[in-house]
């Protein structure tokens, strides 16, 4: 339970972002007590950031294993009384907090936050911070990898028996790379003793028409949980502050008369104003609905039809850093467009890009950080030894106990976000292999069970073999989400046969009655590279294979939205198949359009957000 952590009248939030001293772990560092001491022959490393690509060397950029990261902080003598945590938004993937070289407790997942309690733990003056990271994946991480010598060992691979020379790697079972380190904000948070722990929003709403989006009346229903004894009061504030309705208690009601509905494009925020002794926090929220009606979905009881894209939080040289001004400049792309949707690809996104999201109207699918789950895709590569069934209980992935927590933590952060309609429990994994349903239900039924808002959840599945009859993620989504690459990665590049490939799949899947979007569609172009007849990796094939398949996804009422596949190249691990990295964005890493940026704004220009099927 942690809410976004603000400055207010009780709550005062210190950011510990800058440049902190930081070191390689050469397999001594916890053994001869690194976090004790200030670090030796440090490095300099900026906060938040992947420190990947940030000094020169493979050591660095490849390091597998813990790295330290040090610096000394100061708590003000006035809140020294109160509650103070730190809170780490996103460390990838394994952190162990130290303070004056007293161990304060860890956190595994690399993209959701954590606290860590500092009561009891501050000294007066200078207090030495040393986090410890851990980059290793392997077969109970999310994502899912695995280690071994650069020559591709399998797990665990004893170096000693590696040819002379070779160090131990990741290795990764997914497309991007794994950048590292401390990637999001850091913050020393201090609250009253007695505090608000959590805020969860619904909202009901009547009278709603669905042609124009308008409604006569909302209910925004809360639950306040709080730490120790007081009285509750919740106040309903609009977009300028003024009072529209309160109530007393940990729950309840307020209601709003003719409300101004969130809707994409136009993200109008309420705020809930919640007072608890001497607390004080302010939660944004934005009414509207979601749910699906046979094959349509709808928000506001309008049919939507997503536009947008799979993306990746990847620039350089922060890697996975968060990096605000790449976060609005994407936004602003994707108006240009007419985009209305992403998907938080392929593991949760920043709380600053969501609370974005909400505030200009995007519509996000978020997504778990369960990619990987498919021995398919790397099988001996990434696990060694003879390939064996994904969900083997002996030899298979032992992901659940992550995915359970990942879906919680998650649930639990982005839960008041009105620009979340669905969540997508994970990507490609292998959902048609013996088990996949067993392994999926229960997370399934954890997420509609945590959701107050009971929205719509999703598998992204990448499975084509007879899909529609045994691929787990038939029975169990409420909204078909398929990755698929006729004329890319099968067909291309024979666009005619590809088209055929395609218009046949859809039409089995017509059958089952239920929406469906391509979350996942591209072919990689060079940026710069043409040709009069349109050849693989070329712009205008690029554009060509795009709207062969669009023009296939138009002759479906049931398809609701097309997400491509992706906004802007990205990097990857090395590969023979990757020229530094993976190039099927429509835009270049630094955001420069190739020909299909183009041919999508004219295309989604032409789309509305609602009602282009009907």
């Amino acid at each position: 339970m942690m809410l976004y952590p603000t400055t207010t009248d009780s709550r005062t939030v210190i950011d510990l972002g800058g440049i902190w001293d930081f070191a390689l772990d050469d397999g001594t560092g916890f053994d001869d007590r690194w976090c004790a001491a200030p670090l030796a022959d440090a490095m300099t490393m900026p906060v938040p950031a992947s420190y990947n690509d940030l000094k020169e060397g493979v050591d660095i950029r490849d390091h597998c294993g813990w790295v330290f990261y040090q610096r000394t902080v100061q708590v003000p003598a006035a809140l020294r009384g109160q509650r103070v945590v730190l809170r780490a938004d996103a460390v990838t993937h394994h952190a162990r907090v130290y303070l004056n070289g007293e161990f304060l407790g860890e956190h595994r997942g690399g993209f959701l936050p954590f606290e860590v309690e500092l009561d009891g733990h501050l000294a007066a003056g200078d207090n030495l911070l040393t986090i410890a990271v851990d980059n290793v994946i392997d077969h109970t991480t999310l994502p899912v990898g695995g280690t071994g010598d650069m020559l591709g060992g399998g797990p665990g691979a004893a170096l000693a028996d590696s040819p002379s020379g070779s160090r131990k790697q990741n290795h990764p079972n997914f497309d991007f790379f794994n950048y590292c380190g401390i990637t999001r904000p850091v913050r020393l948070c201090a609250t009253p003793r007695e505090y608000i722990a959590d805020i969860a929003l619904t909202s009901d709403v009547e009278g709603l028409d669905g042609a124009s989006g308008t409604a006569a009346r909302a209910t925004v229903h809360y639950e306040v949980t709080t730490v120790g004894d007081g009285e509750c009061t919740v106040e309903l504030l609009d977009a300028d502050g003024a009072r529209i309705d309160g109530a007393r208690g940990t729950s309840g009601e307020l209601v709003v008369e003719s409300p101004t509905l969130w809707r994409p494009g136009a993200g109008h925020l309420y705020q809930v104003r919640v007072r608890f002794g001497e607390d004080v926090y302010t939660e944004p929220f934005g009414i509207r609905t979601v749910r699906i009606d046979g094959t349509r979905f709808l928000i506001n009881e309008r049919p939507f039809y997503f536009k947008g894209y799979g993306k990746h939080e990847d620039t350089f040289p922060a890697g996975r850093g968060i990096n605000l001004p790449m976060n609005t400049r994407d936004i602003a792309l994707m108006g240009w467009q007419g985009a209305n949707s992403l998907r938080t690809s392929h593991y949760p996104y920043s709380e600053e890009m969501m609370r974005q999201c909400d505030a200009e109207g995007v519509v996000v699918i978020d997504e778990t950080a369960a990619v990987g789950i498919n021995l398919k895709f790397g099988g001996g590569a990434a696990f060694g030894g003879e390939r064996v069934e994904t969900f083997d209980p002996e030899h298979g992935v032992r992901t659940g106990q992550a995915h359970r927590e990942v879906i919680r933590d998650l649930i639990t952060r982005d839960k008041n976000h009105a620009c979340v309609v669905v969540w997508s429990i994970a990507n490609e994994p292998d959902s048609g292999a013996p088990g996949a349903y067993e392994y999926f239900k229960p997370l399934f039924d954890l997420a509609r069970e945590l959701d107050p808002a009971k929205r719509p959840c999703t598998l992204v599945s990448v499975q084509m073999n007879d899909a529609p009859r045994t691929d787990c993620s038939a029975r169990l989504s409420d909204i078909i989400c398929l990755n698929r690459y006729y004329g890319w990665y099968f067909g291309g590049p024979d666009l005619a046969s590809s088209e055929e490939g395609l218009r046949a799949e859809l039409a089995q899947w017509a059958g089952l009655g239920k929406p469906l979007m391509l979350t996942e569609f591209g072919a990689d172009a060079v940026a710069g590279l043409h040709d009069t007849t349109p050849v693989l990796y070329t712009e205008e094939y690029q554009v060509d294979y795009y709207a062969m398949n669009c023009r296939v996804l138009d002759e479906f009422d049931f398809v609701v939205g097309e997400q491509l596949w992706n906004f802007a190249d990205f990097a990857t691990s090395q590969s023979l198949l990757r020229v530094q990295g993976n190039r099927k964005g429509v835009f270049t890493r630094d955001r420069k359009p190739k020909l299909a940026a183009h041919w999508f704004r004219r295309r989604w220009s032409a789309i509305p957000d609602f009602g282009y099927k009907g």
